[in-house]
């Protein structure tokens, strides 16, 4: 019930998935990404499968044999879909007979395209396409355009209700990771929050290694850039009353 894209930027050696579907939370399930590769586990995730793909990844196995042993290993290989990515850039994906039609993948050079219960082969065909020519992009950009002309090949028959990205740079810890678990279309609604956040990538990769850069307001501020924040809740005691908590050694200074 899903469709995604396993990605690796050549250039700055970047892992990712995208990935959008019919059901709800699908960022919760079916992808796992690290700075040492990328395993998407779907159709019908086990997120410990996955988990395992993406541990065995991070101990230095190929592709191929992380494929061959969640296949070994699984009591229904029949109903799962897989695609890994290495560290060294191996690639190995597999599609089990008993996924629902359509289903199947397209490995390409540092990509895998696949999907089940798709409107047909056109779908995963034109993220494979779309993918492969954005290679200038960053890799958040590339995987959000791939899963929009997946979409827009016709994507699932069933539509779609949640969506995500996660990429991994060469920290232990995430660049991007975005999703939107309940939309009427999440694909549409992610692009509008990639688009708010991606500026603050950066920033927030320099953050963790110097506290002392300005509040993202202010950062984005000094880059021209203008955006909406949320507001505070007006509360019950008293007319236009507001409410603000600070804890005992709090220094007044905003996150």
């Amino acid at each position: 019930m899903t469709f995604s894209v396993v990605g690796r930027c050549a250039r700055t050696g970047h892992f990712g998935i995208g990935i959008a579907t019919s059901s709800p939370a699908v960022m919760s399930r079916c992808v796992h990404v690290s700075r040492d590769g990328a395993v998407a586990f779907q159709s019908v995730p086990d997120p410990r499968l996955g988990a395992l793909g993406l541990r065995r990844v991070e101990e230095g196995w190929w592709a191929q044999k992380v494929v061959d042993e969640l296949v070994s290993t699984d009591l229904w290989p029949g109903k799962r879909q897989i695609g890994v990515i290495d560290t060294d850039g191996h690639i190995a994906a597999y599609t089990g007979k008993d996924n629902a039609p359509w289903a199947g993948h397209l490995i390409g050079a540092d990509y895998i395209a696949l999907g089940n219960v798709l409107a047909g082969p056109e779908v995963v065909q034109a993220i494979s396409e779309e993918f492969a020519a954005g290679a200038a992009l960053e890799l958040e950009e590339r995987l959000l355009r791939a899963i929009e002309a997946g979409r827009d090949a016709g994507g699932q028959m069933e539509g779609q209700t949640s969506a995500g990205i996660l990429v991994y740079g060469r920290a232990a810890y995430s660049r991007c990771d975005l999703r939107v678990d309940v939309s009427e279309e999440p694909v549409a609604e992610l692009r509008r929050i990639y688009d708010w956040y991606r500026p603050l990538i950066p920033y927030y990769e320099e953050r963790s290694r110097n506290p002392t850069v300005p509040r993202y307001k202010d950062f984005l501020a000094q880059q021209g850039i203008a955006r909406e924040y949320g507001r505070p809740v007006p509360v019950t005691r008293g007319p236009n009353a507001y409410v603000a908590v600070t804890s005992a050694n709090s220094t007044g200074k905003g996150r």
